[in-house]
């Protein structure tokens, strides 16, 4: 569980990649002579990471690995800042996001699974550790979440968090009714034989 005093304080979440974003599992392969990363991502946690950006709450990406699926995957979620750093320092990178963002450390979550995560949990205020996280990452989180890397785990936290600030509803909401206003009717074609052209059809 979450506190409200805690949910309140949160301004800026962090995100692992391999293990929370994703199962974990990496695709290598090439095209030609090009190699090629390939990375399974769960449709529910992109919601969830809309909903907190959607509530105020700034998202940034910090991961151990370079990978272009990461650059995609992050500028469909709309997350502006994201570092990719080959040698898993992830420290020095998430204290510049901070710093740039003006949020102490105190007023941040990171949620992670495995040891290259471990420096950032211990400086955050709201440290998580996804369902499949190693022990030692558990243990030293203020949340343990029950679904794993990949699989909602994200979800559950956007969840929890928002219900704790007393939000989710005001900002699920406000994201069903933007869809649920009536189309406008599509447009005819008068003067015009049956299957004329198409340009009356509903588009999709």
């Amino acid at each position: 569980m979450i506190t409200p005093e805690v949910a309140r304080r949160i301004r800026l979440i962090g995100l692992d990649v391999d293990g929370v974003l994703t199962d974990g599992g990496i695709y290598l392969g090439s095209v030609g002579d090009a190699p090629h990363e390939f990375k399974r991502y769960d449709i529910q946690d992109g919601l969830g990471i809309t909903f907190l950006r959607r509530a105020g709450l700034r998202v940034v990406i910090v991961t151990g690995r370079v990978s272009e699926s990461v650059r995609l995957r992050a500028r469909e979620l709309g997350i502006e800042d994201v570092a990719q750093d080959p040698s898993a320092d992830k420290l020095p990178a998430f204290l510049n996001m901070l710093d740039r963002c003006g949020v102490d450390p105190a007023d941040a979550a990171f949620i992670g699974d495995d040891f290259p995560d471990m420096a950032v949990m211990r400086i955050v205020g709201l440290p998580v550790a996804v369902g499949n996280a190693v022990t030692e990452i558990r243990a030293a989180a203020s949340l343990r979440l029950e679904r794993n890397g990949g699989a909602g785990a994200v979800r559950e936290f956007a969840e929890l968090l928002l219900k704790a600030r007393g939000e989710w509803k005001t900002v699920t909401e406000a994201y069903v009714a933007e869809r649920s206003r009536a189309q406008p009717p599509a447009p005819t074609s008068h003067g015009k034989g049956r299957g004329g052209g198409g340009e009356g059809r509903a588009r999709t």
